[in-house]
């Protein structure tokens, strides 16, 4: 019996219809510029007539001209000009501490993630998880849910097919769920420093044992850590009362706590494995641990040893944070982090990331976050449709459409009758975040994530200019980018 292998794919970026390639904007500002060519050449003749048209079409250039990512090089310039402005007023600089910039002479986290406050609170199993709540930019509140995935190693193709669906159901679910506004799972791959190991071990060998059994032991434990990775994986999920609403954490937390024993539950199903909420002393250490990965030793050998660490929330945030064009300079590591500009054309298999989320030789620490927005089902409808309209618009207005315009058309029309018989609209994003602990391996990092990336048929830009607001993001924090841009989400895509 032949088995049909499963493929995914029919990701398509939101656009807006347009002349020339132009989103809805940009075709009003197109047929602006000829009214106000029209215009002074009535007014001041034809020579200054010509120069408002060269001036206003260098600017049409400069919009229509776009690089492999889908940056135009009017965008890129802007870029430029305000990570200009960010060092002029020293905003890329951070220190903090009692010899620090900050008045409070406590660590607290920097850039976009310095408004977050944590609580923690009781689901009702009685589990504990970490409540995090930034009250500008949307009133959000996060919740993060630790998983420990089961793999694809010796696993059937049938249970690993299961799982993928259970995935696209717990992601279209995420669409009826009441306030959530985003959701993000990070996966984190780091040396494991063999703490844990030597624990386990020591403390269960019998000391009544042949002395060359207790040998095998502790020469096990010795060298195995050499070599050997740690994968980590975390879903933070994101809620929004809404602006209007004034509800407090502790109102926040009671709601949660009804509602996390079944989305918990739900993610067992995925692949994800046992899934439980993140106290805020967990939460604590692993973004102490971001910032400063020195730190996993001590806190390692604490939990060893039955200590706790005594890590407040004020003092999770790195010492020194210097960000740079391509990079981002903190405690004792460097990292670059890489946003994700276009899916994997075309059908894959449900193996595509494989090997971006397995661990690499020449990168210390590296964290894949998936970033995801649920469409509202109310709101879906209309999303498709437009989409629909622009794709059908942009086969049309031409007399020789090309073949991507017809794909695109096929494409639009079998998403808008996948979502008229009730699946799921889910926006997502990809971070790539690579922190090497030896400056000397920065080059190699980057050339891993560059082989990485072209193997899962991703297409990675570095994050310019906001290397640390993408670092921030790649974290599990659930902090949503879209609320905290300059120009909001809904006039880009009509750009």
């Amino acid at each position: 019996m032949t088995r049909t292998v499963r493929t995914y794919g029919n990701w398509r970026v939101p656009a807006s219809a347009g002349l020339m390639g132009l989103g809805t904007l940009g075709t009003v500002f197109l047929l602006g510029s000829l009214v106000i060519i029209v215009f002074v050449v009535m007014v001041a003749g034809l020579l200054r007539g010509a120069i408002a048209g060269a001036v206003l079409g260098i600017v049409l250039l400069a919009v229509l001209t776009k690089d492999k990512h889908g940056k135009s090089t009017m965008s890129k310039m802007g870029v430029r000009m305000l990570w200009w402005k960010a060092r002029s007023l020293g905003a890329h600089l951070y220190r903090s501490g009692p010899l620090g910039r900050v008045p409070w002479g406590r660590y607290q986290l920097p850039g976009i993630a310095a408004p977050l406050r944590l609580s923690e609170y009781q689901d009702s199993y009685g589990r504990p998880f970490a409540l995090l709540h930034l009250p500008s930019n949307g009133n959000h509140f996060s919740v993060v849910v630790a998983t420990e995935p089961d793999g694809a190693a010796l696993v059937d193709v049938e249970q690993v097919d299961s799982w993928v669906a259970e995935w696209g159901h717990w992601l279209a679910n995420l669409g009826d769920e009441p306030d959530l506004v985003a959701a993000s799972v990070t996966v984190e791959t780091s040396p494991d420093t063999g703490t844990r190991l030597h624990r386990e071990v020591v403390g269960q060998i019998d000391e009544q044992s042949p002395l060359f059994a207790r040998q095998v032991l502790l020469e096990t434990v010795g060298a195995y850590p050499h070599g050997s990775s740690l994968v980590r994986a975390y879903v933070a999920l994101t809620f929004s009362p809404g602006r209007d609403k004034k509800i407090t954490p502790e109102e926040m937390g009671r709601d949660l706590a009804a509602r996390l024993p079944g989305l918990t539950q739900a993610l067992t199903s995925t692949g994800a494995g046992a899934a439980r909420p993140l106290p805020a002393q967990e939460l604590c250490e692993v973004i102490r641990v971001a910032y400063d990965p020195a730190a996993a030793v001590l806190i390692d050998e604490a939990h060893s040893a039955g200590e706790v660490p005594e890590i407040e929330w004020t003092d999770v945030g790195p010492t020194a944070h210097q960000a740079g064009w391509d990079k981002i300079r903190h405690d004792s590591a460097l990292s670059i982090s890489w946003t994700m500009t276009a899916a994997p054309r075309g059908n894959v298999q449900s193996s595509i990331l494989t090997r971006l989320l397995a661990p690499h030789p020449d990168i210390a620490r590296k964290r894949v976050t998936l970033l995801y927005r649920p469409l509202d089902p109310a709101k879906a409808a209309g999303v498709v449709e437009a989409d629909l309209r622009a794709a059908e618009f942009r086969a049309t207005s031409s007399a020789k459409p090309t073949a991507r315009d017809m794909l695109a058309t096929r494409s639009a029309r079998a998403t808008a009758a996948e979502e008229a018989a009730g699946a799921g609209l889910v926006n997502f994003g990809m971070v790539v975040t690579a922190t090497v602990e030896d400056l000397d391996k920065e080059a190699d990092a980057r050339a891993a994530i560059a082989n990485l990336s072209a193997a899962s048929r991703l297409r990675l830009r570095p994050a310019y200019g906001a290397q640390d607001s993408t670092f921030a993001a790649g974290l599990p924090l659930g902090i949503v980018l879209p609320m905290h841009l300059r120009i909001p989400v809904e006039i880009r895509e009509q750009m």
